[in-house]
């Protein structure tokens, strides 16, 4: 919107100022993945979800793409891609997870960059960050220019073009940071506005050999956050090299992550209006005013329920109500170059009042939540973290010379690795690499070398200072990344690299844990690291164990793990069981390989115990001996003797070191829940039939006025609940059934699960949306089947006494009227596909694109 403004200089009319607005959105989670297994581990705080960042992800990074504008009676009339109309950057290790774990998530943001440069002149909304968010003026300069360009890297392997702007983990930066950024091409980043020191007009600038005339343009001093947001600037740097800024305004910023701001879409896009300030003043020399903030992405949807409606809401009112548009930061410099020049105050970063103290000291920042607590921990921490990496550094240059032309440019382009672990990909990277064609022996050895400098690199994610405790599991995450470099260098170097362990744990047994129990930092390392490092004798364990249970082809994966079978065999005996076998495991990070033999003997539920070793498949007498072993084995079941098998497994192996303890995690919890599973079913068979044996009663009762017996009423509670759960989930959908047991919780006065119902009822109707897009465009018959399918699902989910989710039902709803070929859609068609949509609470007669657009 064009206002016009009078200038406070010339006291004429200026030329009219355009108003933009720019809501940035820093998308990250710690990186929770198990160093040995390059996967995130169930965590049952984030229950019933699978992990923090499936939660999350549920939360808020896939309802910012497929966010809902309602009507005064709550019906969705649009559903908004808010990623296309925002600036926003996504933590690498983030993205990297959604690809895998969440790919229809990963899909709307990719999409988002792509569309929103068709409303910003080219300029797409999406801007990279340093790759696993460490505190870069904090960082050597080598690891700070890994860092850059890991960033720049998967960012053009994601979105398919080169970034102009980069965020910098919690803004935390310094001059040299700025100019390590520009020599890699960056154009633009975002600060704090009291991260800014002074700033000047650039009119009348003159080149750096000419710099006696600069005392003609004085610099002004902007302390206390006084920095005017409204625009871009300019810092110039060594070399005549510069890099743009902006800072975001602060206290907008605050109200969205801390004031309730998002309680209300229009109070959000009030409050960023005013954001334009006082235009009276603004200089002579700019043209345009941007209220822009910044704030944690997660504000909107996860630390606030909803808030990604509240940023729909806002968008929308601004563009549609205000004719105010939304610009992202790179358009918004290409049409508005800085006027004016900035310098920054060195190691300074949005989230610590003292610089960037809070990763290295005591300084008084923490979440507030524990009184009495220090954090004294930090700087012990930060400085086991130094003396681990100075002392690989020269140990890895020495071993790299006859690897690597050049151990650090190596390991700079290792990103191309780490985002493509196919071998012809390893080929290339070693080809452009390696001082000659590597042996495999050397190919693994300069992969674990790669790896350290990677997890190197891990370690200092700034998750593990910003809490309160060194036990705390985002610190616990980095001490486990420092572990694996412990390991390596173990493997890499010898004796020198395995006394590494020790000087790191006696210095970080000086980081003292205000939990008495733990005492400090080496304590925690013991207690929650070390039972986490494994090697390809654990994984053969964990394959050995989980045959059990289920069923692997010849060649399988385990996490980052191959696993080829060379023999297996099961023999029975009542509720016992033994499994024998032999099999190549093979890492597909550093293309390690080991062969091993097993033995595992099962009594029944948790009762289990195993035994592994390595193994020669090419040495006779070894064959020889197992082939001897397994025949005895199987005697042995055949006449039911379990002792003389424990006897057999012992003489063999040694004894028997691994239980279902030792399974990984999430193996580990789909055993035990298979397990439960089966006792917990008889239990619900069991509590049905008592029910239903009784049911006549329970109605006689009920019919004359009298309370069944507690025992009677908590049965019924049980069984109908179960009962329900059942007919929901069931493949074969029956309405009647549903309804009807529904009908009889509420007449019997039946305490259902309503979360617990929802969430099975949601996921359910997904799965009949699901099978209605893959039906799309397939024969008339199969589409009309599987659309009248999901249409009797939602409309009996609605007549049920808890709230189904239609969320991700809906969304899919929305993907296929924009994304199938309507050729194939009869009129007929149509007006079922309208009453599904109904059905799950969309308002479509006046549903609308984003552009606002009729869709019907």
């Amino acid at each position: 919107m064009a206002t016009s403004t009078q200038s406070p200089n010339a006291g004429e009319i200026s030329a009219p100022l355009q108003r933009y607005v720019c809501i940035h959105g820093h998308f990250y989670q710690p990186p929770r993945e198990n160093p040995w297994l390059e996967t995130v581990e169930v965590q049952d705080s984030a229950a019933p979800y699978h992990d923090w960042n499936d939660r999350i992800t549920a939360e808020c990074y896939a309802p910012n793409g497929a966010s809902r504008i309602t009507d005064v009676e709550n019906k969705i009339i649009r559903i908004m891609n808010n990623y296309t109309w925002i600036s926003f950057n996504f933590g690498p290790t983030l993205l990297s997870w959604l690809h895998d774990f969440a790919p229809r998530t990963y899909r709307m943001i990719l999409d988002a960059d792509h569309t929103s440069a068709q409303h910003n002149d080219g300029h797409g909304s999406a801007i990279a960050q340093v790759y696993n968010h460490i505190i870069m003026p904090l960082a050597n300069e080598a690891d700070a220019r890994t860092q850059i360009r890991w960033g720049i890297y998967d960012f053009e392997f994601r979105f398919g073009r080169k970034p102009e702007g980069m965020w910098l983990a919690e803004t935390a930066a310094s001059r040299a940071v700025l100019d390590l950024m520009a020599q890699e091409g960056i154009r633009f980043t975002i600060l704090a506005p009291h991260q800014c020191a002074r700033v000047r007009s650039l009119e009348g600038a003159l080149p750096t050999d000419q710099a006696e005339a600069e005392e003609e343009r004085p610099w002004t001093e902007t302390p206390n956050s006084s920095v005017d947001t409204r625009r871009a600037y300019r810092v110039n740097l060594d070399a005549g090299r510069s890099i743009d800024v902006f800072f975001y305004n602060g206290p907008n910023s605050r109200a969205i992550a801390f004031e309730g701001l998002l309680n209300s879409g229009v109070d959000f896009g009030r409050r960023l209006l005013t954001g334009f300030g006082d235009e009276s003043l603004v200089s002579d020399n700019d043209s345009a005013l941007l209220s822009h903030v910044a704030t944690d992405g997660e504000s909107y949807g996860h630390h606030h329920k909803h808030g990604e409606m509240a940023l729909s809401y806002a968008i929308h009112w601004l563009e549609d109500d205000q004719h105010t548009p939304m610009i992202n930061y790179a358009a918004f410099l290409a049409r508005h170059p800085p006027t004016w020049e900035a310098e920054i105050f060195d190691d300074t970063s949005w989230s610590c009042a003292h610089g960037v103290e809070r990763w290295r000291s005591d300084c008084g920042c923490n979440s507030g939540g524990h009184p009495g607590w220090n954090q004294q921990w930090r700087s012990p921490l930060r400085q086991a973290l130094d003396e681990l990496r100075d002392a690989t550094c020269p140990m890895a240059e020495k071993l790299s010379a006859s690897l690597f032309t050049d151990l650090w440019e190596a390991r700079n382009d290792y990103i191309q690795v780490i985002l493509n672990r196919s071998r012809s990909n390893i080929d290339a990277f070693f080809e452009q690499h390696a001082t000659h064609q590597l042996t495999q022996a050397e190919r693994t050895l300069a992969l674990e070398l790669m790896e350290l400098q990677r997890h190197a690199q891990l370690m200092y994610t700034s998750c593990g200072w910003f809490f309160d405790e060194v036990s705390g599991i985002e610190t616990v995450q980095v001490i486990a990344y420092a572990a694996r470099v412990l390991q390596l260098a173990a493997q890499l170097f010898g004796k020198e690299g395995e006394a590494l362990e020790t000087k790191f744990l006696e210095t970080l047994g000086t980081a003292k844990s205000n939990l008495p129990e733990l005492g400090n930092g080496a304590e925690v390392y013991r207690r929650y690291v070390t039972g986490m490092k494994i090697g390809l004798e654990e994984v053969g364990a964990h394959y050995a164990i989980s045959s059990i249970f289920r069923s692997y082809p010849e060649q399988g994966e385990i996490f980052c793990y191959n696993v080829r079978r060379q023999s297996h065999k099961v023999f029975s005996s009542g509720r016992g069981r033994v499994a024998l076998g032999a099999a190549w495991v093979d890492s597909r990070i550093t293309e390690e390989t080991e062969e091993i033999c097993f033995a595992v003997l099962h009594l029944g539920d948790q009762n289990l115990s195993a035994a592994v070793k390595r193994y020669d498949s090419s040495d006779p007498q070894q064959i020889a001996a197992f082939e001897t072993f397994s025949h005895e084995v199987a005697e042995a079941m055949r006449r039911a003797n379990l002792p003389e098998v424990i006897r057999l497994i012992d003489h063999l192996f040694g004894g028997m070191d691994y239980s279902l303890l030792s399974l990984f995690a999430d193996e580990q919890h789909r055993i035990l829940q298979a397990i439960l599973t089966q006792t917990v079913a008889e239990m619900e068979n069991s509590l049905s039939k008592i029910y239903l044996d009784h049911t006549s009663l329970v109605d006689f009762l009920n019919e004359c006025g009298m309370a069944p017996p507690p025992a009677l009423e908590v049965v019924a509670n049980y069984a109908i609940g179960s009962m329900l759960r059942r007919a929901i989930e069931a493949d074969n959908f029956e309405a009647d059934s549903v309804l009807s047991l529904g009908q009889r919780a509420k007449a019997e006065h039946i305490t259902l699960n309503a979360t617990e119902l929802g969430y099975a009822a949601g996921q359910r109707m997904k799965r009949a949306m699901v099978q209605l897009e893959a039906a799309a465009g397939a024969d008339s018959t199969v589409m009309s089947k599987a659309l009248s399918d999901a249409l009797v699902m939602a409309e009996t989910f609605r007549q049920l006494p808890f709230e189904t989710n239609f969320w991700q039902a809906q969304n899919i709803w929305n993907d296929l009227l924009r994304r199938s070929d309507r050729s194939y859609w009869t009129e007929e068609w149509l007006q079922e596909f309208r009453k599904l949509g109904e059905a799950m609470n969309i308002g479509v007669d006046q549903l609308v694109t984003e552009e606002g657009v009729s869709v019907f």
